[in-house]
């Protein structure tokens, strides 16, 4: 068995592990000595430096174990890359659902603000339509209000009038009292004590009596103005009221007059078409007329005993005789002019015949005369001769 040759390694120092102590990650917050206290106890892995191509080419005398461990060096690599990549994509995923728990929660606030504006508008249309309600209310309540302030100015005015009126009977009366105590003071004292109440009495009773009568009449009197007035009110509203009707009536009156002249012209232009239609009517009678005149005049012309008399005849029944007599002329027409073609014919043979006949016997005769002719030729040469 050949065993293989294997090449000779002329530059060995190249292929030896070369082990550095690296510096660390070194944090702001940890202490130097806790540092190097730490560095004392770590093994250190041997680093290949070496490009993998030099190592290949370097031969079989490289470790199996250097390559192993640059693997590991490299997944090791991968593995916090993959674990960076991890943490940043867990990071991520929880940034979005941290803004995700936002976003909801922000959905949840825009919803809830959005039923609050809504429950506003509710309220604020209940609150409306209570207010105008309540304005509907307090606008008659006003209304009613202002008639009965108005009823009772008026009711101040009259008991103001009545006042006026009772202060100037007062000033009127105030004489006969003034006349009255002066007749009182010159009267004796022994008068008044027996028999004043006899006599003033039935003139105090009678005043009495009048002024009940003359409030009666007074009561009687307003209630007869407030009647009076009453009235008025209902004459000025049916006065109003009879105006807007005559307004109302006048419109409509306008409108029924130009419905009215819109219904003339219409009335015209159908007189014109009736008379124009009177007048075609009257052409077509006419016509129609002259019509079954001629056909009267055809059925004399035309009668034929058969149909019976002619006074008893429908127009129908004449056409019908008319047709007959005339399909039974062009019946004998055909058959003469036929038998006038026959005749004709035989005329047209015979005369044929008799012209052969002739030009045959015309043809003897000039034979026999040229016979004759050239006979006495040849007797007149014969002598000659």
């Amino acid at each position: 068995m050949a065993t293989s040759s294997l090449p000779l390694l002329e530059n060995t120092d190249s292929l030896k592990l070369k082990v550095e102590n690296k510096t660390r990650n070194i944090f702001v917050t940890q202490s130097a000595q806790t540092r190097l206290r730490k560095e004392r106890n770590v093994n250190h892995i041997p680093v290949v430096t070496e490009t993998s191509s030099r190592i290949l080419e370097a031969g079989v005398n490289t470790l199996q174990k250097t390559l192993v461990l640059k693997k590991q060096a490299e997944l090791d690599e991968v593995d916090k890359q993959l674990a960076l990549k991890r943490q940043e994509f867990k990071g991520q995923v929880e940034a979005l659902a941290q803004k995700r728990s936002e976003l909801e929660l922000k959905h949840q606030q825009t919803k809830d603000r959005a039923m609050k504006f809504e429950k506003f508008v509710a309220e604020n249309e209940l609150k409306r339509r209570r207010a105008l309600k309540k304005f509907e209310v307090t606008r008659e309540q006003n209304i009613l209000k202002q008639a009965e302030i108005e009823e009772l100015s008026n009711g101040l005015r009259r008991l103001q009038t009545r006042g006026q009126v009772l202060k100037e009977r007062i000033a009127k009366y105030k004489i006969y009292e003034d006349y009255l105590m002066r007749t009182l003071s010159h009267l004796p004292s022994s008068y008044l004590d027996n028999g004043s109440e006899s006599l003033v009495m039935p003139i105090i009773r009678r005043h009495e009596t009048l002024s009940i009568i003359n409030q009666e009449l007074l009561r009687r009197l307003e209630r007869l103005e407030l009647e009076t007035e009453q009235g008025q009110q209902r004459l000025q509203t049916m006065q109003q009221e009879h105006s807007v009707k005559s307004l109302l009536a006048n419109k409509e009156l306008s409108e029924l007059q130009s419905e009215l002249e819109v219904l003339k012209e219409k009335n015209k232009q159908e007189e014109a078409n009736l008379l124009m239609e009177q007048g075609l009517s009257r052409e077509k009678v006419e016509e129609v007329g002259r019509l079954l005149m001629a056909i009267s005049n055809l059925a004399e012309q035309c009668y034929l005993p058969a149909y019976g008399p002619l006074q008893n005849m429908n127009l129908l029944t004449m056409l019908d005789m008319v047709k007959e007599y005339i399909l039974d002329k062009a019946d004998t027409e055909r058959r003469a002019r036929k038998l006038m073609r026959s005749a004709s014919a035989a005329t047209n043979k015979a005369a044929a015949v008799t012209d052969k006949r002739w030009r045959g016997s015309k043809k003897s005769i000039d034979s026999k005369t040229h016979l004759k002719s050239s006979s006495k030729v040849s007797k007149k040469s014969d002598s000659v001769n």
